[in-house]
């Protein structure tokens, strides 16, 4: 039992690594494509509550390490989550990619904007869609990369033990 602990936190700990290296060095301005690449992977492989802590937890490091705004974390807790409910509802890994898109690209996106304002303090040159074009984008270009990369690594020995590990 304790065994499986230590594993579920190592695999974890390793996507918490790559999104937090991965994000800023494959993006795009205003756009952080790797962040959906990892949510779509993490709901698929560990489910919704881990890949929702995993997202929460990239997100502070990256607040706290690279100066990013709270952004972080709306952008990335509530595509992690659906991706992996969705995930869990079909059992496809584009079930996982709908969640990561409509919880990144729309929810996160709208969500975006009050928090914004408390951190700013301002609304000025702020609107309710102003996050939607880049949240979106970045959602469905990192999707599309999760999907690649997860038919292509799917029959790797490491993803079945994620998977048999985490279910």
């Amino acid at each position: 039992m304790e065994h499986k602990k230590v594993r579920k936190l190592t695999y974890l700990a390793i996507m918490i690594a790559l999104d937090v290296v991965l994000s800023p060095i494959f993006r795009i301005e205003g756009m952080a494509p790797m962040s959906s690449v990892i949510n779509v992977l993490a709901g698929a492989l560990v489910g919704p509550l881990y890949a929702t802590g995993m997202a929460f937890i990239c997100g502070i490091i990256r607040m706290i390490l690279l100066g990013a705004p709270p952004l972080a974390l709306t952008g990335a807790v509530f595509g992690a989550f659906l991706a992996g409910l969705f995930y869990r509802m079909t059992s496809s890994i584009y079930g996982s990619i709908a969640g990561e898109v409509i919880g990144t690209g729309i929810i996160g996106s709208l969500l975006s904007y009050p928090v914004m304002i408390l951190f700013t303090g301002t609304s000025n040159q702020l609107y309710w869609l102003l996050y939607t074009p880049r949240f979106l984008g970045a959602a469905v270009l990192g999707s599309v990369a999760a999907g690649l990369i997860w038919k292509k690594a799917q029959h790797l020995s490491i993803f079945r033990q994620m998977k048999t590990l985490f279910d």
